[in-house]
């Protein structure tokens, strides 16, 4: 049985996954859906009983009935490097392969649905807030008049994007940045604005989630940090992530959200107050995980590896429909 990595080439923490695969002697086979008719191939049959799909990768022929799990990681528009590429190969080859890899029995890492679902910013705060999740005040608005009543409600805020990174290429990082006290908000009018009240931490703490499995590490905040350095990604570094114990009303908040999100993999980020509250920030359903494996030798990619080459329900683990629904 072999297990599918969707992503692309240039994608090294799928390196560190595939090297422990390969210890492990499971067979892997990598792709990325940018190269469909240009390196990369499929064929399906179905029909009078008959389903049988292929994919043929550098050669390599797969059979999709003989996959174990797809790691949906980060894969790239499909047909993009194809001799003539077009909108048209584009949505005609993404609805070839992803409908075929549908018709298999692999479980996934996550399901293209789920993926898509979870990107949704709103719906990440609001699934937090079922589960259990502390969600910092929040407010999306094209309203400069509400952002206007919630600033006066919340006179310290930050601002960030709605969907995340900057749709360039290769795609930018927007950073969280702190709202100035004499900000007017008139621009709030020309597209969806992301207002949230600014959690005054002393660590950040990124925690990856793996089916049931959870490992949290942490980043203390320096005591003389500048209060403007609200984003971990772009603030002076003044110490390695370290490893980090899971309070439990957490680790129960966290297993809900991913059951209602159905979602394998969980990149989380929170922010810790000078009270040890874990605030929940994001979700990011496909989010980096080499950086904290680094820092603190905690087996990210080994734990992942053993998931995708285990046999077991794809949401091991993590808590059951009633418990999330009574929740």
């Amino acid at each position: 049985m072999t297990v599918l990595i969707l992503t692309s080439e240039e994608d090294v923490t799928a390196d560190m996954v595939v090297l422990r695969l390969g210890e492990a002697g499971v067979p892997v086979v990598r792709l990325d859906p940018a190269d469909l008719t240009n390196g990369v191939a499929l064929s399906g049959e179905y029909g009078r009983g008959a389903r049988h799909g292929q994919l043929s990768v550098g050669g390599r022929l797969v059979d999709m009935d003989g996959l174990r799990s797809v790691w949906l990681r980060r894969p790239g528009t499909a047909a993009a490097r194809a001799a003539q590429p077009s909108a048209w190969l584009t949505e005609e080859s993404a609805q070839a392969l992803y409908g075929m890899l549908r018709c298999t029995g692999a479980r996934w890492m996550n399901h293209p649905d789920a993926a898509r679902r979870a990107r949704y910013k709103p719906w990440q705060l609001h699934l937090a807030q079922r589960a259990g999740l502390p969600v910092p005040e929040t407010l999306i608005t094209t309203l400069p008049g509400a952002a206007r009543e919630f600033a006066g409600r919340h006179p310290d805020l930050v601002v960030k994007p709605v969907s995340g990174a900057h749709p360039q290429e290769p795609p930018r990082a927007v950073p969280t940045s702190r709202v100035a006290p004499d900000t007017d908000f008139t621009a709030v009018a020309y597209g969806p604005t992301l207002l949230q009240r600014r959690v005054p931490k002393r660590a950040d703490i990124r925690l990856t989630a793996v089916g049931g499995t959870l490992l949290a590490a942490r980043k203390p905040v320096a005591p003389d940090a500048h209060p403007d350095d609200v984003d971990v990604r772009f603030a002076p570094s003044v110490a390695p992530w370290a490893p980090a114990k899971v309070p439990a009303p957490v680790a129960e908040g966290v297993l809900r959200y991913l059951r209602g999100a159905e979602l394998a993999y969980g990149a989380f980020d929170f922010a810790e107050d000078a009270d040890g509250v874990w605030w929940f920030l994001e979700c990011n359903q496909s989010g980096q995980f080499g950086f904290v494996e680094m820092d603190t030798g905690q087996p990210i990619a080994a734990t992942i590896a053993d998931w995708l080459a285990g046999s077991g329900s794809p949401d091991d683990g993590l808590l059951d429909d009633e418990q999330f629904m009574g929740s």
